[in-house]
């Protein structure tokens, strides 16, 4: 199998700032190497797939319980603060139990459709945090660095759901408690290319390099930390609750706590990997989709347009409502292809596998190229161009799907997030259309993707929200 040497490797990635570029150098590989090909990462071996249909035959062949990519650092803060694996980290059969409980509040479209009341309500302290911010500038109209407005939509939404309570995230003042989970949260992104060259390092050299693991330990510390103090306030409410005789009822927390289906430090674990997991994900995607519109008058005209037919200027949407507005679910599609926020995902093989003509042994290391699979012309016509369009379907019976494309991941180990984060997002872009008009200004440049652990604007979005007549 062909492939860059370690050296070449070694040199792209500790000496180029390679872990910025995944999604760069993945198109390159694919281009000299071809769609499936080998690296080598210190210690690490990768194959590495970038094309759909052999993706979509290893997503295929999984078991029940697939195995992600190596998460060694994760299992071992967990085992040294004596913490419990979440559904992002966990494996095997506390993973499926694990899924097949979270499942009953999160997955079903049914159950996310009751969260529209609390996401909306957060949607209009953003609309509010907007006219309050753009008449700070010069114009009245700019908002400067639109990802840190949507970084703190997404968490005040997410926790909402997860936590049953507000944060205060888009409050003029911030409590300190949300401002320490922010920090750590920020560290955690900051560290990931220190730790991920810890991860390329072998362990007997962390004495002589402290630092990328001290800090790695130090955010998730945060972390945990805020989960808890807010899993603890919820459950002494439901004992206060009880002790009264009242009848209790609640969403995702309350759910969890009230049916012991989960132990203590299982909730803590995965309320906080869930709530890392939904912050930035939809923060950077609605920034993509905000910075897209911008660009793309026409198409945010179109998507205006169908909004004020089939739903009207004024009426505040629910979950039930967005089937209404297919192109509005096409900008958040099209949107997640020319930026997927996991620019590559992993595996490890759970069998022997035969792909692209090799021959792949059980316990290999996979790394599937989603980035590069997404900008790949035979699955997507114009690649590089913004076309929502090409998402909607032509008729009743056809399904749109495409392995070239899968930001939400495939099959039972997908993202369990995956309604809750488009009810999110589906609900703000309908709001802010019919609110504002979304224009380039004086301060928007090109901005271009970096990954920092996921993908990301590489700098500041900058757009004029003008209001809609």
């Amino acid at each position: 199998m062909p492939g860059p040497s370690t050296m070449a490797n070694l040199v792209e990635f500790f000496w180029r700032d390679g872990f910025g570029r995944i999604q760069e150098i993945q198109q390159k590989h694919a281009r000299q190497y071809g769609r499936i090909f080998k690296s080598h990462f210190g210690p690490q071996f990768v194959v590495s797939i970038a094309d759909k249909d052999m993706v979509a035959q290893v997503l295929r062949a999984e078991r029940d319980a697939p195995q992600r990519a190596n998460m060694e650092s994760w299992h071992e803060y967990r085992e040294l603060r004596g913490r419990s694996t979440g559904l992002i980290s966990a494996e095997g059969e506390k993973w499926l139990n694990m899924r097949s409980v979270l499942r009953q509040k999160i997955l079903r479209p049914r159950d996310v459709a009751m969260y529209s009341g609390g996401v909306n309500e957060v949607v209009e302290d953003l609309v509010k945090r907007i006219r309050k911010l753009r008449v700070q500038e010069s114009d009245g109209l700019t908002v400067t660095n639109v990802n840190d407005l949507y970084f703190k939509y997404s968490m005040e939404a997410i926790a909402t759901i997860l936590y049953e309570c507000r944060l205060g995230c888009l409050d003029d003042q911030i409590p300190q408690q949300t401002k320490e989970y922010i920090e750590a949260l920020e560290l955690m992104f900051s560290m990931f290319k220190t730790t991920m060259y810890a991860g390329a390092i072998p362990k007997w050299l962390r004495p002589l390099i402290p630092k990328p693991w001290r800090e790695f330990c130090r955010s998730w510390d945060g972390l945990f930390k805020f989960s808890q103090i807010h899993v603890d306030d919820r459950l002494r409410q439901i004992e206060s609750q009880l002790e009264k005789g009242e009848e209790v009822q609640g969403g995702v927390l309350t759910h969890l706590l009230l049916s012991k289906e989960l132990d203590l430090e299982e909730i803590y674990a995965n309320m906080t990997e869930m709530l890392l997991a939904g912050v930035d994900t939809t923060s950077f995607t609605l920034s993509w989709a905000t910075y897209l519109l911008a660009k793309n008058p026409g198409i945010q005209e179109a998507v205006y347009q169908q909004i004020v037919q089939n739903f009207g200027k004024d009426q505040v949407p629910t979950a039930e409502d967005v089937p209404k507005m297919p192109l509005v679910r096409a900008v958040v599609k099209e949107t997640l292809r020319l930026f997927p926020v996991l620019p590559g995902n992993g595996r490890v093989t759970q069998d022997d596998l035969v792909v692209g003509g090799y021959f792949i042994p059980k316990g290999t290391q996979l790394a599937l190229c989603h980035y590069s699979t997404s900008y790949d012309a035979e699955c997507f016509p114009a690649a590089e161009e913004f076309r929502p369009e090409r998402w909607i379907r032509s008729g009743n019976l056809e399904r749109k799907e495409n392995f070239g494309s899968i930001p939400f991941g495939y099959g039972i180990r997908s993202c369990i997030g995956r309604r809750v984060a488009e009810l999110e997002m589906h609900l703000l872009l309908i709001q802010l259309l019919q609110n504002f008009e979304i224009k380039p200004s004086p301060q928007t440049t090109t901005v271009l993707p970096k990954t920092h652990g996921l993908l990301c604007p590489g700098g500041k979005i900058n757009v004029r929200f003008v209001d809609r007549q």
